[in-house]
């Protein structure tokens, strides 16, 4: 199977992990070998109720037993949809009013830029450095990491980067501005959380010039930070918000969500100017719906609290120069590349995945599902714990 995979399957990297995958199950994933691995990495902050929870697979089932595709989204009503968009909403700001459905994150990316650029009537955009907000083109354009730009130059003209965390520069930040991009918590860029006061003053300076503040909550949203979403920690609320990753318990969806007011400049000058075939499938909003309301209805937002608070507890300190991050959002520095590389190592032959980002070669990242029970944490953290003490 490897070799057809490698001879069928377009490639992304020279060195794919090649874990021919058998069947997935609550924390693990288990390969036609017999092996079984704790994804503690949660398919990149995906599958944060676990893999295959039931009430999602019944979810699925029952939907797929009443239709799949019917029409481009936005045309005819689908309960699915509805459900899921009406309890999300019922539980963010109220502003945050009406829900764009899409495919994946960085379409709803794409989507909250241009419908930026619809509303304001502006064009200039502003990013921050070292951020990612996905690799399409317009998605790339407002990442802030050169090494992943530069080679499909020229992107979208009149976007500039400014530093994440920092009040200099803001005034670049003016009447010309469309839109403010950030991610409240940046992954790829090292598991940075955003400074509370920071953000509140980035809100301020948008709302001074009347450029719309869009919060990439792709990867830190469904409860990974201890909230519903990082917003509700930082209780600074973006004009758009985007959204995908755990979304769909393992299914594939994304979305935008903005105000009703905002959202009229798509349907105008000229109407369908932003449409998608697939966007909000009915499956996969069955599944969104089934995965958010078992998420509000468990422990499970307050269990990424616990997680972090056991990281912390055990790991901070003890050969890791730092913990850093919020919930089961996590990423851990070590000393050197060479470290880094030999713990992934270590506990990859020991069964447990571990993440990378793509910025910096000294962090681990951990997201693991919020239903990891006690013991199985435990094991995974002195798992990590021994190999560091071993490559150190």
């Amino acid at each position: 199977m490897l070799n057809k995979f490698l001879r069928h399957i377009a490639q992304t990297s020279d060195a794919p992990m090649g874990l021919e995958v058998s069947h997935a199950e609550g924390p693990f994933i288990y390969t036609t070998d017999e092996k079984r691995f704790v994804d503690f990495i949660s398919g990149i902050a995906v599958s944060s109720l676990g893999h295959r929870h039931p009430k999602v697979v019944e979810a699925i089932h029952e939907q797929v037993d009443k239709h799949l595709h019917v029409m481009v989204y936005g045309e005819f009503v689908q309960q699915p949809q509805v459900d899921f968009a009406e309890l999300l909403t019922s539980n963010l700001p109220e502003q945050l009013e009406q829900v764009y459905l899409v495919n994946s994150g960085t379409e709803a990316t794409e989507g909250a830029l241009k419908l930026a650029k619809k509303y304001t009537g502006r064009s200039k955009l502003i990013g921050f450095k070292n951020s990612y907000h996905g690799d399409t083109h317009g998605s790339l354009s407002v990442t802030g990491r050169d090494v992943y730009r530069d080679p499909y130059l020229p992107l979208l003209p009149n976007v500039h980067f400014l530093d994440f965390n920092s009040t200099q520069n803001l005034d670049f930040v003016d009447e010309q501005t469309a839109a403010v991009i950030m991610e409240p918590i940046q992954g790829e860029g090292g598991i940075i959380p955003a400074k509370k006061e920071w953000l509140k003053k980035i809100r301020q300076r948008c709302d001074e010039v009347g450029a719309l503040l869009i919060f990439d909550e792709i990867q830190s949203g469904f409860g990974r930070t201890g909230t519903l979403f990082a917003l509700h920690g930082y209780e600074v609320v973006p004009d758009i918000l985007c959204m995908a990753k755990a979304m769909g318990g393992g299914m594939p969806i994304g979305g935008f969500v903005s105000s009703k007011e905002i959202f009229q400049s798509f349907k105008y000058d000229p109407p369908l100017n932003h449409v998608t075939t697939f966007g909000g499938h009915p499956v996969s909003a069955a599944a969104a719906y089934a995965n958010l309301k078992e998420l509000l209805s468990g422990n499970y937002i307050e269990r990424a609290l616990e997680i972090e608070n056991k990281v912390r507890s055990t790991l901070q300190g003890k050969g890791i120069v730092e913990v850093r991050g919020k919930g089961a959002m996590l990423g851990l520095e070590l000393e050197s590349w060479e470290l880094t590389k030999n713990v992934v190592a270590a506990c990859f032959d020991e069964g447990i995945l571990l993440g990378w980002t793509l910025h910096s070669k000294t962090l681990v990242r951990l997201a693991p599902p919020l239903i990891i029970e006690e013991d199985l944490l435990d094991e995974v953290l002195e798992a990590i714990l021994k190999a560091v003490k071993k490559f150190a």
